[in-house]
């Protein structure tokens, strides 16, 4: 791993595949298939490695969603490694004098930093269907942080995005901003306190987070953030403690699962709102051939359909050990049928649709009043891994925002997440129930939708997921329906340009489609849109006939990712 290998958009081959935004990261997870690893153990190995080259969106500092397929019992496993609040928080967390605090305060600080769960879903994953020990797996790592990478254009704009705040820390800007300077494209960028950082974890395992010395620096740096006396900057203090991170636990639980065109979709169960919110469209969209109408009227219900299934994803979805979460009436057919009928293909719906009721559904009826989708940060990173044995692992991983909270944990080399900001910081709609306010050692709603897809046979036929917040949910639901529905090769179905409707006034277009005729079409149905310049940035894995897999990522977004696989063959 001397020099960074090339990305390359798709692969074909044996011996297990691995597709992420980042080469270096999925050479790291070949080297672990290579060396007779199994898929849990390569996404371990490449989830470190995106530590180090994706460290605005991904880290030790961070938390997320792990979605495993086991090829012996033909079954899907989930872990929920999401981050925790304080357990001295509580519904009042971002309020200041009555008023939810802007979000850029509550971002940068220790206020909206929550408890990891990254190196937590990791041992988890690796004791329960692992091969490998953790201290091997973090090596490739470990020697990438401590020899360095090559920054590419995105790091650097990534980097310039942030640097306003990350220049009020002194130790993040030693870190990202050394002698004051972006990185330069082409230059070589090492890390070798998150190298000593990996290297104590692979010593004495993640106690040495959840109960030791890694974690006492973790827990100083929230509750007193090491902001630079002269920049002005008010970084509000959290409060987090020793016993928040001994008392951690990922969440061992069932995937959320529905039926689309006789396939199994197995994806996450709350406390994301992902696999709930994607299985919902799908099952609204049950109702029509999408394979033979045009693109526009694919467009249309795609939306309408995205639409729905937010309104009831605001009403319905928090944290289920807080909230009465009604997972499984969310994906019945029966409720996506009463849902569907608000659909019409000469008409659009206007935003903020009402929710319905799971729990009694009836035809196009309200329960309760419509509230708008809360914010939620786009950043976020994703990992799809498979083995030589047919396991498959679809993994995402996140700090939250584009350079988490911007405060680096001194002499440790990883960012501070800002995921409590996760959180509705008020009621979205005053007088409407909200499950995702606040509260201790609650974990706030995510929109991760890692997802495995399997044949009537119980077989994988594709694992994708990506990162973007609250468009993760739009990103893989259109990607499933353009490569179960449309027809499109993988890698298409990731490159196809975007659309994003979350239950608001207008929906979002990536240029691809707002430069097209299309837009005009949908317009002249009563679509609005705005323009974003980027949604999203998947990965996925496609198994084909004779032990042969395709790796897919992105051709041009973030700078294009990376598909490898073990044995390369046409």
């Amino acid at each position: 791993m001397s020099r960074t290998p090339p990305k390359v958009p798709e692969a074909v081959g044996y011996g297990g595949a691995v597709a992420s935004v980042d080469a270096d990261a999925s050479a790291a997870g070949i080297e672990v298939l290579k060396k007779g690893g199994n898929a849990v153990d390569a996404a371990v190995a490449t989830a470190a490695a995106l530590g180090v080259t994706e460290p605005y969106s991904a880290g030790v500092g961070g938390g997320g969603y792990f979605v495993y397929y086991d090829a012996k019992t033909r079954a899907v496993h989930t872990l929920d490694g999401r981050e925790t609040a304080p357990r001295t928080a509580d519904s009042r967390l971002f309020l200041e004098d009555g008023k939810p605090l802007p979000f850029a305060d509550a971002q940068t600080s220790g206020l909206g930093v929550g408890t990891p769960g990254t190196p937590a879903t990791w041992r988890t994953a690796l004791d329960n269907w692992g091969s490998e020990r953790l201290g091997t797996l973090l090596r490739p790592a470990e020697r990438l942080a401590r020899e360095g990478f090559t920054v590419d254009r995105t790091f650097r704009s990534q980097t310039e995005a942030n640097q306003q705040r990350f220049k009020d820390f002194p130790d993040t800007a030693k870190l990202f901003l050394p002698d004051g300077k972006l990185p330069v494209v082409g230059s070589t960028f090492k890390n070798p306190d998150l190298a000593r950082t990996y290297a104590e974890l692979r010593r004495k395992g993640i106690d040495a987070l959840y109960r030791g010395d890694i974690g006492k620096d973790f827990v100083r740096t929230v509750n007193k953030p090491p902001v630079d006396p002269d920049s002005g900057r008010n970084a509000r203090a959290g409060d987090l403690s020793m016993k928040d991170l001994r008392a951690y636990e990922v969440k061992e639980q069932a995937p959320s699962k529905t039926t689309y065109r006789g396939l199994g979709v197995y994806s996450m169960a709350p406390s994301s709102s992902g696999g709930t919110t994607v299985g919902e469209a799908l099952n609204i969209l049950e109702h029509g051939d999408l394979s033979r109408v045009s693109k526009a009227r694919y467009l249309h219900r795609f939306i309408e359909a995205s639409r729905v299934a937010f309104a009831d994803r605001g009403r319905w979805v928090g944290d289920p050990a807080f909230e009465d979460v009604p997972t499984k009436q969310l994906l019945s057919q029966r409720f996506a049928n009463a849902r569907a009928c608000l659909i019409k293909d000469d008409a659009v719906l206007k935003s903020p649709v009402a929710p319905g009721d799971p729990r009694h559904p009836e035809p196009c009826a309200s329960a309760g009043k419509a509230a708008p989708t809360t914010y939620e940060g786009e950043n976020t990173t994703h990992l799809t891994a498979a083995d030589k044995w047919g396991n498959v692992v679809a993994y995402t991983l996140t700090i939250e925002s584009t350079g988490g909270s911007g405060i680096t944990v001194p002499g440790r080399g990883f960012l501070l997440n800002n995921e409590l900001t996760d959180f509705s910081f008020a009621p979205a709609r005053p007088g409407v129930h909200d499950p995702n306010l606040p509260g201790p050692g609650k974990r706030p709603r995510s929109s991760i939708a890692p997802t495995i897809v399997l044949d009537e046979e119980r077989e994988p036929v594709v694992a994708l997921g990506s990162p973007g917040g609250a468009t993760i949910v739009t990103t893989v639901l259109q990607t499933l329906t353009g490569f179960l529905d449309r027809d499109l090769e993988l890698v298409d179905a990731i490159a196809a340009p975007r659309a994003s409707q979350r239950n608001a006034a207008q929906t979002e277009l990536e240029p691809g489609l707002w430069d097209s005729s299309l837009r005009r079409d949908l317009e002249a149905l009563g679509h609005s849109f705005k323009q974003n310049p980027e949604i999203g940035a998947a990965t996925g894995v496609q198994r084909l006939p004779g032990g042969k897999w395709l790796a897919a990522a992105e051709p041009e977004r973030r700078g294009g990712g990376s598909a490898m696989v073990v044995r390369p063959r046409p």
